[in-house]
């Protein structure tokens, strides 16, 4: 009883109002839904003028993890893309906003199938705006279930015919694909759960409930996974480290490439052999960015591990 109570007081000075949509009605001047509502965009993305080069005809599009915005997350990679000649974009997803102070928004924590239809409508206003027939897509930890959510459900890729994919590449860097233990997180879940406390509410105050769709063997993952991992037509690149400790175990983030498409599954470890990257240094990291920067341009060189 002493810990049923200590959980109710937790819970009640949390500090996320779960489920409430950040995305208002689109303003005339906004270019995509919601997205005066997303806050700071990162140096270098959402040049809504961009024209995509013949070099570079897909734009990319980059979608952060659980509890972080663009602005958190993509302040390296979005120009340094930029500057390589991409039109880039970012959206924040997945809203929430804090209890006792309803101006600030968290992102990242909301219902994972809901995000999944933000980055859709995110994805055709990119395409609207630079006329670009498909898009490539770099996410971050839950952003690479996104991603594949999108793909698969919400019309990102078309099994019947590839060809018309709105999807050309995927890039995950420590992407919760399997699941994931979140370092120790769902072992603690679920003591508690045995002793009667609702477990997965740990989660859901640490990491909201995208946090806990994340969780090894949810219906959202089993449904996810079913079948084939991949899409057809579909080049995936799946990055992950030997040292991630919140995408966990990190191998569980490697796909099995499906009739009609491509993966291939690296560690930073395999380029750069002394590579001490985290899951959160995965996004700044040069030895990770580098295979960001080499599955989205083949001809790009890349620079020496640190």
């Amino acid at each position: 009883m002493q810990l049923n109570r200590i959980m109710v007081t937790v819970l009640s000075a949390c500090f996320l109002l779960v489920g409430t949509s950040t995305t208002s009605a689109a303003a005339p001047t906004e270019p995509t839904p919601g997205f005066s509502t997303m806050g700071q965009s990162p140096e270098g993305a959402n040049d809504w003028s961009c024209t995509p080069s013949a070099q570079h005809p897909n734009p990319v599009v980059l979608v952060h993890g659980t509890g972080v915005s663009m602005a958190d997350t993509w302040s390296l990679l979005a120009p340094q893309l930029s500057s390589m000649g991409f039109c880039v974009f970012a959206l924040n997803y997945g809203g929430a906003q804090e209890i006792l102070n309803p101006d600030v928004i968290h992102w990242g924590i909301s219902d994972i199938s809901i995000s999944a239809k933000e980055l859709a409508t995110f994805v055709d206003s990119v395409r609207f705006h630079t006329g670009a027939r498909q898009v490539d897509i770099v996410g971050h930890s839950q952003g690479g279930v996104v991603a594949r959510q999108y793909l698969k459900f919400e019309g990102g890729a078309n099994p019947s015919d590839p060809s018309q994919n709105i999807v050309h590449s995927l890039v995950t860097l420590g992407a919760t694909n399997h699941g994931t233990t979140f370092g120790g997180l769902q072992a603690n879940a679920e003591m508690l759960s045995a002793m009667g406390v609702p477990g997965d509410l740990l989660v859901q105050v640490t990491w909201g409930p995208a946090g806990v769709q994340q969780l090894r063997g949810t219906p959202l993952l089993a449904a996810l996974n079913a079948g084939s991992e991949t899409q057809p037509g579909v080049n995936y690149t799946v990055i992950a480290t030997t040292q991630d400790k919140i995408s966990t175990p990190p191998e569980a983030t490697f796909l099995t490439a499906g009739p009609g498409s491509e993966v291939n599954n690296q560690w930073v470890q395999d380029v750069c052999p002394d590579s001490t990257v985290s899951h959160g240094e995965l996004v700044i990291a040069p030895d990770s960015l580098n295979l960001v920067k080499s599955a989205l341009d083949s001809n790009y060189i890349s620079s020496p591990c640190t």
